[in-house]
């Protein structure tokens, strides 16, 4: 999973984007949402916060307390369970602040053993909202400078919302703090639960009130918190933004990654698809898909197109005029595309990758040339060496995964309980009114899209179908979309109003409006995303388009050896000095 820096601007984001080029926001991206009845208010919508919003003025609520105070509060033992100190509260200028235009109490503090984490509370135009932002790959710094999926959401950029984050207990981005128990616990499942309860303790001092709402946004690793919280502290948060999530971790960093390094490194030898072949291999694809002219595809998982028909004939030599594959690269096309099996056919990761994506695999599905190294080999690394056994491997590399039945039973047995978040049974936060938004790119080069989808179907079958899930949970598929933006398919869009007014106001977003904006600021092109199984299909007019079901994507059916299933968790204590891992959520 790659390491994330996320902004409200996503029209060409990578994992390699550097945290410069993540302070950019942008005004103007819009969002399409239908009044849909939704049954019930929540809870934290009630007298007491319409008391709230009647004492609140243009400027929002003020603070309470100095901010420089702020440092010199002894906390340590307000939140029961989890110690923690302020370490710094500062001023921040509006022009400072990458968020928005507003000045903030920038506060960074420590919570047991080593969780890190920052705080910026607006100085003015706080509306008693609270939000958490996830983080990406291993995680290890904490972001407050960028929220994904929020291009143009105003009461971000005004200050409506205290914004915290952590860097869920390690400074950098690497696995080695996976060899301690209680960090492996921290970035497991318990950070961003220890997180929102000191957060909002502090902010309770520093304004004199609680917040009213609480929100959590994220994607890739945010993605894969985001969930964990609606799966395991289901009270946590009103309302959740997961894009394109990481989490079914153990099998992604292991079985998926590995498999696809496996396919390009075909046989331990040199790559046979490298960065060079990308463009003739797509435009092969579009054409093989049907792809309308604007080369976006916007069902991919109901294109079947086989790289065999493009192999090059006995004596042929692929060139950029008439490009073929040869033998190996149908293989490993192949192989890309079907995803990781074992011995018997069954998939060891729900999800593979779709064609229409390929534009987006440089660096990370395939090198720069055939001798160097894909972005996958690293990230299986990390997670294989020091996360997934009960100690220490040093030695082992992508090479060493086995695709078997036995393996993958070995693997999840140890890795699953602590790392993932796939529980679909989400009685508990649809019980609390809680609201939930998935996103997912369809042409995601870092995690597929698909084992969103399966997840989503999962949780249908348990929450009792189609229309009841609905009533508190959407997913949206994105056209053409690289993992968490930049791609080929408009990527701006604003979904943290969307799941604001799904709390506050009841309305279910029946649509959002994703953009492609330029380098200006400038639209230059736009298509609305519907819930899953849903598509956008163009009509005679290429700029208006037409809600039309999937029928590949509400068919979905998966030959899966793992499952979507309740009872897999772990918890993590020390107990008499030992540590003691136990079953269940919490």
């Amino acid at each position: 999973m790659p390491k994330l820096f996320s902004r409200c601007r996503w029209n060409s984001v990578t994992f390699l984007a550097t945290l410069a080029a993540a302070v950019a926001l942008v005004i103007g991206a819009s969002l399409v949402l239908a009044d849909s009845a939704v049954g019930g208010a929540r809870a934290a919508d009630s007298a007491s916060a319409k008391a709230v919003s009647a004492s609140t003025t243009t400027s929002g609520i003020a603070p309470a307390m100095s901010c420089s105070g702020i440092a010199q509060l002894d906390l340590a033992a307000a939140v029961p369970g989890v110690p923690f100190e302020i370490s710094s509260a500062t001023e921040l200028a509006a022009s400072a602040n990458t968020l928005g235009n507003w000045a903030a109490c920038d506060v960074k503090g420590v919570i047991a053993p080593q969780l890190h984490f920052e705080i910026k509370l607006p100085e003015t135009g706080w509306q008693a909202n609270y939000l958490q932002l996830g983080c990406g790959g291993l995680c290890g710094n904490t972001n407050v400078t960028s929220a994904p999926a929020s291009a143009g959401c105003v009461p971000l950029t005004t200050g409506a919302f205290a914004v915290a984050s952590s860097d869920e207990g390690h400074y950098q981005g690497g696995g080695l703090f996976s060899t301690d128990p209680t960090l492996r616990a921290d970035f497991g499942y318990k950070s961003d639960h220890e997180l929102v309860q000191t957060a909002k303790e502090i902010i309770k001092q520093y304004y004199g009130q609680a917040a009213t709402h609480s929100y959590f946004d994220g994607c890739s690793q945010g993605g894969h918190q985001a969930l964990t919280e609606a799966q395991r502290y289901p009270t946590d948060f009103d309302g959740i933004v997961a894009g394109a999530p990481a989490n079914n971790f153990t099998a992604l960093n292991t079985f998926s990654h590995a498999w696809t390094a496996q396919s390009v490194y075909l046989n331990g030898g040199p790559a046979t698809i490298t960065n060079a072949d990308l463009a003739d291999l797509h435009k092969a694809v579009l054409k093989g898909c049907g792809a309308p002219t604007d080369g976006i595809i916007a069902d991919p998982l109901a294109c079947t197109w086989d790289p065999g028909t493009i192999q090059c004939k006995t004596g042929r030599t692929s060139t950029s005029d008439a490009y073929c594959l040869t033998a190996d690269q149908v293989t490993t096309l192949r192989r890309v595309y079907a995803g990781p099996t074992d011995e018997h056919g069954q998939l060891l990761y729900p999800g593979y990758q779709l064609r229409g994506s390929e534009l987006n695999w440089a660096g990370i599905i395939t090198p720069a040339t055939a001798t160097a190294n894909s972005g996958d080999i690293s990230f299986v690394r990390e997670t294989l060496r020091y996360q997934i056994f009960d100690s220490p491997q040093p030695t082992l590399t992508y090479k060493d995964i086995r695709f078997t039945a036995a393996y993958y039973r070995k693997v999840m047995r140890l890795g699953e309980g602590m790392y993932d978040a796939t529980d679909p049974d989400l009685t508990a936060f649809k019980k609390a009114d809680g609201k939930l938004i998935l996103w997912h790119g369809l042409g995601d080069q870092h995690i597929p899209a698909v084992g969103t989808m399966a997840y989503y179907k999962a949780v249908e079958k348990v929450m009792g179908g189609e229309a009841a899930t609905e009533s508190f949970a959407r997913l949206f598929l994105l056209p053409g979309v690289a993992h968490c933006g930049g791609g080929q398919g408009p990527d701006t869009f604003d979904a943290l109003t969307a799941i604001t007014d799904w709390v506050t106001k009841g309305g279910a977003p029946a649509s959002l409006t994703t953009k492609s904006v330029d380098s200006g600021g400038n639209t230059t092109a736009s298509r609305p995303v519907y819930p899953f199984p849903y598509y956008a299909k163009s009509t005679t007019d290429a700029s208006s388009y037409t809600p039309v079901k999937s029928t590949a994507e509400a068919g979905l059916k998966l030959n899966w050896l793992g499952s979507f299933r309740s009872g897999y968790e772990t918890v993590g204590n020390w107990v008499g000095g030992k540590w003691v891992v136990t079953k269940g959520r919490n």
